[in-house]
């Protein structure tokens, strides 16, 4: 079984893109509104008064936005509903004593049925402020509220709920900005420090003889679902990091100066010695969820087409590639695998908002029906690899654009 989704885990940010700008605040609005609301006697006398926007602050603490998990309502159905989580937004007087530059802004969003009041949201990283004022015991809170790792937020999601799915997004945004103004501390031109500007969405140089521009970065990162098209066959690999028995595409960043596809190839060819020709876009996810001196990877996916088959893998980037047949492949993607993980994964969120133990693992949940483990299984459909590798299985080999036939 296919899943598809409306967007990428990730995409589709409600505060971002042609349906937020209909209600949207200027960035020096919004950052006038906040700074009202966290002070009011710092308001501009000389200037008009004014009702400050709505504002909304989603704190951070570690990389770990601050969630809600409400227990399920009661049903007959078995097994019961599993527990949904949303972004637990606070109000900007929950959020004392932090700097207003510290915020980053994030959008706005029509508040109410009739879409005409506009809320701002916020982001800001409290980690520093851990031994100060309380908003949230990091264990779970009175409100049922904690800070939780984004990839078990990412795990956890129902991917039918467009809610859920645009709160992981907006957490995704905010989680890439926040670590990137935690790395990008000093301009890269003269040293001198660097000061948010544009409500966080930009900084700048503060010396006055440079103030260069700095903006947030972007990784590109290609990821391919090599072919083997004579032989109905997908490459697939392991790295160590991986759970048990998990397989997915090929990986890499790209490099100054090479196109993506000449990434695709140089990649495949340099960790598993497969030649490549030719090589056809799938789509792209924006992924949060990489290491933190890499706050805003972007996963640019591909089909790539083997003209070798013979594998040599670079056992310093893999632990290990191979060639699995369609039919494998089928079984890898059982729905019912990637649900339960889901389903499992919300009951953890749900236990550590309540203050509760930990839960189980993901590599725990992904058994087969007889409880044995499931031999081999991808990456879910919160990841692009999933929609790669289940685009090919289910939906067979894309058509190529002569364009690229020559390749």
């Amino acid at each position: 079984m296919a899943i598809h989704l409306r967007a990428h885990a990730f995409a589709s940010n409600p505060l971002r893109g042609v349906s937020a700008s209909t209600t949207a605040i200027s960035p020096s609005a919004a950052a006038e509104s906040l700074r009202t609301l966290l002070d009011p006697a710092s308001a501009d006398a000389a200037s008009p008064p004014h009702q400050p926007h709505l504002s909304k602050i989603l704190p951070f603490r570690r990389g770990r936005p601050l969630a809600r998990s409400p227990d399920p309502p009661a049903a007959a159905a078995s097994p019961p509903a599993a527990p949904a989580w949303r972004l637990a937004w606070l109000p900007p007087s929950r959020v004392p004593g932090v700097a207003p530059d510290a915020f980053v802004f994030l959008g706005a969003h029509a508040e109410g049925g009739d879409g005409k009041e506009a809320a701002a949201y916020w982001a800001v990283d409290v980690s520093e402020g851990e031994e100060g004022p309380r908003i949230d015991g990091g264990s779970g809170d009175e409100d049922g509220s904690a800070f939780v790792d984004l990839r078990t937020l990412m795990v956890a999601t129902d991917w039918s709920d467009k809610d859920a799915m645009g709160d992981l997004a907006i957490a995704g945004h905010a989680r890439a900005l926040l670590e990137w103004h935690s790395t990008a501390k000093f301009c890269g031109a003269c040293g001198a420090k660097a000061v948010p500007t544009e409500a966080g969405r930009r900084k700048q140089c503060s010396n006055e003889a440079c103030k260069k521009r700095i903006y947030p970065r972007v990784d590109p990162v290609v990821i391919m679902l090599v072919i083997d098209k004579e032989n109905d066959r997908a490459l697939l690999s392991r790295q160590s990091r991986f759970v048990p028995r998990m397989w997915s595409c090929l990986a890499g960043f790209l490099e100054p100066g090479e196109s993506l596809e000449e990434a695709v190839r140089r990649e495949t060819w340099e960790e598993t010695g497969i030649e490549v020709g030719q090589v056809i876009y799938h789509s792209s996810q924006p992924w949060p969820v990489g290491p933190n001196t890499m706050p805003c990877q972007l996963m640019v996916g591909f089909f790539a087409y083997a003209k070798s088959l013979e594998i040599h893998v670079d056992k310093q980037e893999l632990e290990d590639a191979q060639w699995h047949s369609r039919e494998d492949i089928k079984k890898a993607l059982t729905f019912a695998e990637y649900e339960k993980a889901q389903r499992t994964n919300a009951l953890k969120v749900n236990q550590i908002c309540k203050g509760a133990g930990k839960g189980q693992s993901l590599s725990d949940d992904l058994k087969v029906g007889n409880d044995q483990p499931a031999p081999m299984f991808v990456p879910g459909p919160f990841a692009i690899a999933h929609h790669l590798i289940s685009s090919w299985a289910f939906e067979g080999t894309p058509k190529l654009p002569s364009s690229f036939s020559n390749l």
